[in-house]
């Protein structure tokens, strides 16, 4: 169909525990003073919920894209004093309209390889891969969450041995810091102290001491459940109905849905060499089948209808020389309509298609009804 984008700009934020009226009032309300300044827009939409929030900035149709933008990210480096210092990342943009549906959906199963290790695999690489393909505007993974250390702490012995909450949280934030070590130097070299105190594993977290009580240490492990798991927990995807870490990519404004989508299918196989042998990559919803089909209806009736006009000629006047201008007159007619179309920088969509067949057959209808 005929590409109508409105100039859509949709910004994101995130609070791990916010309510939604914390959201609401710390976190969309600075931003949408801000973006209130941006000249163009049209319409404003802000959502708020557990954790995250969101506003949906549309600008005026002759507003370019890029410039709005710009302005955003202008509007949103000027709300920053204005947010909550312990968000874990500045509020991002994308330039992509919300209300289009994904191009291409991708899942990414194994029955063997955990889920959490296919969500990094496709959040590190797949999806860093295909946000540099041409026309591609955003790609989203979900269906599952990077893996991650959880720590379920026991009220019973955290009251017991007199340790805030608000301390556990500041121990592990400092436990697992990588710091520059420094080095040793004597008169002749100097050699620097390589090595790593980051912790990856639940193993390596429940030994840690967080303090220390009558002359004991008292460990992560001794006040609650320490265990490998992932960031979110309640998040799942399925395809086929198998959990599957799922990939859905989306198109940048203007941009030729059927060329995206070549293009993304061409740097697949690339990605695919990388996958255990145990991982499947695969592409469960696309688009453009249903395009791609009318077009091909479309020029199939086109072609019927060039077929029919020639046909009736032929039967109604006996004559090849007759028949034989108008099989050359409606294809030129047509081919020359593409080149003024072309010049002129419009689209050839399934509309122009159908308006071109109709022209056709009316073509038709007059040939018979004059013969």
């Amino acid at each position: 169909m005929p590409q109508v984008d409105f100039p859509t700009v949709y910004v994101s934020a995130s609070l791990p525990g916010g309510s939604p009226e914390v959201m609401a009032a710390s976190v969309a309300t600075p931003l949408e003073k801000q973006f209130t300044r941006i000249a163009g827009i049209t319409e404003m939409t802000s959502n708020s919920s557990l954790g995250s929030a969101t506003v949906v900035l549309q600008f005026d149709l002759n507003r370019d894209i890029n410039a709005a933008a710009r302005d955003v990210q202008a509007a949103i480096n000027a709300a920053a004093g204005y947010l909550p210092a312990n968000l874990p990342t500045n509020p991002r943009y994308r330039k992509v309209n919300p209300s289009d549906a994904p191009i291409l959906i991708l899942s990414l199963k194994s029955d063997v390889v955990p889920a959490p290790t296919l969500y990094d695999m496709a959040s590190s690489v797949l999806a860093q891969k295909l946000s540099q393909v041409r026309g591609v505007g955003q790609v989203s993974v979900g269906g599952s969450s990077l893996p991650a250390v959880r720590v379920e702490l026991n009220p019973q012995p955290v009251s017991g041995y007199n340790i805030g909450l608000d301390q556990v949280a500041s121990f592990l934030a400092s436990a697992n810091a990588n710091r520059p070590k420094g080095q040793l130097t004597d008169h002749d070299m100097t050699l620097p102290i390589q090595t790593t105190d980051q912790l990856f594993e639940a193993k390596d977290y429940k030994d840690l001491v967080v303090v220390s009580r009558n002359g004991a240490p008292v460990r992560l492990s001794d006040l609650g459940r320490v265990f490998d798991s992932v960031e979110d927990v309640r998040n799942i995807g399925l395809a086929g109905g198998k959990p599957a870490v799922l990939v859905m990519v989306s198109r940048q404004p203007g941009a030729n849905i059927i060329e995206t989508a070549d293009n993304v299918r061409a740097v697949l196989p690339q990605f695919k060499a990388t996958l255990p042998p145990t991982a499947t990559l695969s592409i469960d919803n696309d688009r453009t089948t249903t395009i791609r089909a009318s077009v091909i209806d479309a020029e199939t009736a086109m072609a019927i209808s060039i077929s029919l006009v020639i046909l009736v000629v032929f039967v109604f006047l006996r004559n090849g020389w007759a028949t034989f201008i108008p099989s050359i007159s409606v294809p030129v007619s047509l081919i020359s309509t593409f080149g003024v179309m072309y010049l002129l920088d419009y689209t050839l969509d399934n509309l122009s298609l159908m308006a071109l067949t109709i022209a056709t057959v009316a073509c038709l209808v007059w040939t018979s009804t004059h013969l």
